[in-house]
């Protein structure tokens, strides 16, 4: 596995970030980059924020007036991503992720909040690298197969069923 950096910045002051996450949302980069046996050094930006901005976000580059829980941002297509001259690595792109929507679902599906947004970063990953649920079916069920395998490998296996609402990923 080549270098992965994993830039995080906390645009959010209503919650604070508890010990751990940052290393944690670095993990699980890493962990989805191994399962996909991504071999190149690769680059990625994860920013926390509140609801009124991923609303923003949402409705300038999805034309979607609500918050949500998290957005990719990838900046590849079909395996062919920008490089970032001064080191080399792959830039796969950003994930912006609502720390007030991980904690309301943390709650809701009664899990830690670690567990959330574990979930969050590595379904963005997967985004990012180029895996989608929008139409359902096979696809759908092949990235949440993803998702489970990477969250039970690092110990963060959900504790119950639970069904997500695709309108919110």
């Amino acid at each position: 596995m080549s270098k992965v950096k994993v830039i995080i910045s906390n645009e959010q002051n209503v919650f604070r970030i508890p010990t751990g996450v940052r290393m944690l949302v670095r993990r699980c980069c890493t962990a989805v980059l191994v399962q996909e046996n991504f071999a190149d050094p690769a680059e990625i930006s994860v920013t926390f924020v509140d609801d009124d901005e991923i609303h923003r976000l949402n409705k300038e580059y999805r034309n979607i007036d609500r918050s949500t829980d998290v957005l990719s941002f990838p900046l590849g297509e079909d395996g062919v991503y920008d490089t970032n001259f001064d080191t080399g690595a792959k830039m796969l792109g950003d994930i912006v992720i609502s720390i007030p929507h991980a904690l309301d679902q943390a709650e809701r599906y009664g899990h830690s909040l670690q567990r959330e947004i574990g979930f969050l970063t590595v379904h963005s990953m997967l985004h990012l690298l180029g895996y989608d649920h929008v139409n359902g079916g096979i696809e759908s069920v092949r990235m949440r197969e993803k998702e489970e395998a990477v969250l039970t490998q690092m110990g963060l296996k959900r504790n119950s069923s639970y069904y997500m609402d695709d309108e919110n990923i």
